[in-house]
């Protein structure tokens, strides 16, 4: 008989938050490279605006199509399943010689690694109560800034021993040890052997769903103003995300003047901070809620919060005259946009058997809205600065946090999604 272990559910979160960050060490390999490549292979600003959309294209597509397969086969099988195809995706990148040849390999990252998120969230509704599930989706989606910071350091110091190619080879190898280690471990809570009885009931306090229920018809959820609250919160909030991780260390060349060992040096500085405000997003409202806070108030105020705070440090990073007072600043606008946890959301809504196809949509149409603006970035960029860019990230997610009290309103209330 094996061993129980205590607190299992946030074993659960830590290889959920490992997967999360090997998806964005992947992602993030050609963003760090993105100077040398350019130079090496003579791809222009725009050709690299064409190449980052051809991966939120599919993205988007694969997206809202992930969340339906997620909700139907189960988290274990669809990690196993998608999180194999991305670290091939992720290895093909060496045989790349040309815009073409990148544009092709990110449209099949983009294809298989969006499966990651609406199979996580959905991981974590079964795995933790409601009035938990903000720190937990915290703890999981930590690990995209965590892989953004290692990928800094780490690819750089790859790259420069021996050769870019070699980068995208080593994070594909660690997707499929991933795998390995996942297939071993996670099993549902009603099956896990090593699950103690107190903590499954711990997990079940507040559960009155029937595990074994269809997903509700597309139909149905989207007539429902709380799916669009979800939704349009993610379209709003989902291109901040883009715009981070695909053009920081890019800013920083252009912009302050950094080199690759420089970028290398402090570019994970953000991405750290991005780390730490999933972390705070999720820690924040459950103290509150420990101090007799609805969960409602505790995640709005947090919101709100992030929301007026992104204004000012977007301000300061285009007008600031030192390279680390402008870091200072992004890393402070990327911690408050963790903070606003998006992508929890559809867990303190929905029951879990919509989780994924919920999460699926909400990501679909925020790749789309993030391929149009990652076209327009790299336009405006070119053409003009980042100044225009930084000024549009300002007032988002406060559009966003409107619209969540408009559409969604009561956070904590699992709706009732009658049959």
């Amino acid at each position: 008989m094996k061993t129980k272990l205590t607190g299992l559910r946030w074993y659960v979160a830590g290889i959920l938050c490992l997967a999360t960050g090997l998806n964005y060490l992947d992602r993030q390999s050609l963003s760090v490279l993105a100077g040398t490549i350019k130079s090496e292979l003579n791809i222009s600003t725009v050709e690299y605006s064409y190449i980052t959309s051809a991966f939120l294209v599919s993205y988007m597509i694969m997206y809202a199509v992930s969340g339906r397969l997620v909700d139907k086969l189960g988290t274990r099988h669809s990690f196993t399943v998608f999180v194999s195809a991305w670290s091939v995706a992720s290895a093909l990148h060496a045989l790349a010689h040309s815009a073409m040849h990148f544009t092709i390999f990110r449209f099949l990252l983009g294809a298989t690694e969006p499966a990651n998120f609406p199979a996580g969230i959905k991981a974590c509704s079964e795995w933790f109560p409601v009035r938990e599930r903000a720190l937990a989706v915290g703890i999981f989606n930590s690990g995209s800034a965590i892989g953004a910071a290692v990928a800094a350091p780490l690819i750089s110091w790859i790259a420069l021993t021996w050769g870019w190619r070699s980068a995208f080879l080593f994070g594909g190898a660690l997707g499929l040890v991933w795998v390995v280690g996942w297939l071993l471990f996670y099993r549902r809570p009603e099956e896990h052997p090593r699950l103690t009885s107190q903590e499954l009931a711990w997990i079940k306090a507040d559960d009155k769903e029937n595990d074994f229920q269809s997903p509700p018809s597309v139909g149905r959820l989207l007539r429902m103003k709380e799916t669009w609250g979800c939704v349009l919160a993610r379209a709003l909030t989902d291109p901040i995300s883009y715009f981070f991780i695909f053009w920081t260390p890019l800013f920083l060349q252009q912009e302050r003047g950094f080199d690759l060992a420089a970028i290398g040096k402090y570019s994970w500085i953000p991405f750290v901070a991005l780390a730490f405000g999933n972390l705070a997003g999720g820690m924040v409202p459950r103290q509150l809620i420990r101090r007799n806070w609805t969960l409602n108030r505790a995640r709005k105020t947090v919101m709100a919060t992030a929301s007026i705070i992104i204004p000012a440090c977007c301000l300061a990073v285009t007008s600031v005259p030192n390279a680390a007072t402008a870091i200072t600043a992004i890393s402070v606008a990327m911690f408050c946009h963790a903070a606003w946890a998006n992508m929890t959301l559809p867990a303190e809504v929905f029951p879990k058997r919509a989780v994924g196809s919920v999460s699926g949509f909400g990501g679909a149409l925020g790749a789309l809205v993030g391929a149009g603006t990652t076209i327009a970035i790299g336009w405006t960029v070119e053409k003009i600065s980042f100044v225009p860019v930084f000024m549009v990230v300002a007032i988002l997610p406060l559009t966003a946090f409107v619209l969540v009290c408009a559409l969604i309103r009561n956070l904590g209330v699992i709706r009732d999604i009658p049959d």
